[in-house]
């Protein structure tokens, strides 16, 4: 088997990872794709910019941030990277992570180089990066519930309080 069949084969869609929906509608799944290929492209141009200069810790961040944002398009938009034989296969295994797994990942990935040299222009270059995990830790938090289910929650748990209050009472007497 070729090299193109495997890769095929990685990109095609799996029935049972898509049976295990990770509750995020499709809107919002574009939303932390789209900020993750701008937060990529910002990554990018910073780090590129960061790289001009002789500060030593300033050209490893931005060299960093140049590696943070192919990762970012390796994982968020493979297309950028159709020369790269290995970008779907990783494309899909990120898929395959849960979204706090991503949030962690994309949120380290950004505090890395602020916290190696705390410029201007390292923040602003991983702003949008570190916004793409936080979008994906929103996810990994879940849909809000109704009004009518945290109101019998809120119900239960003052009755509750009530019967251990006159517990302590009837106790007290």
């Amino acid at each position: 088997m070729s090299s193109q069949d495997e890769q095929f084969q990685a990109a095609a869609p799996d029935p049972a990872a898509s049976s295990t929906d990770d509750g995020m509608t499709w809107w919002y799944r574009w939303l932390c794709r789209i900020a993750g290929v701008i937060g990529g492209m910002s990554c990018a141009f910073a780090g590129l910019w960061n790289c001009v200069t002789i500060n030593p810790l300033n050209i490893a961040a931005g060299v960093w941030m140049m590696l943070n944002a192919f990762v970012l398009f390796l994982c968020e938009a493979p297309f950028c990277c159709q020369f790269i034989e290995f970008a779907n296969a990783v494309s899909t295994r990120a898929d395959k992570l849960r979204p706090w797994q991503k949030a962690a990942f994309y949120c380290g990935m950004a505090a890395f180089p602020v916290m190696l040299s705390l410029t201007l222009t390292t923040l602003f270059g991983n702003a949008i990066a570190f916004a793409t995990g936080v979008l994906y830790g929103l996810s990994a938090l879940g849909k809000k519930g109704d009004a009518i289910s945290y109101a019998r929650i809120h119900q239960q748990q003052k009755q509750m309080d009530e019967e251990k209050l006159t517990g302590a009472l009837e106790g007290q007497a």
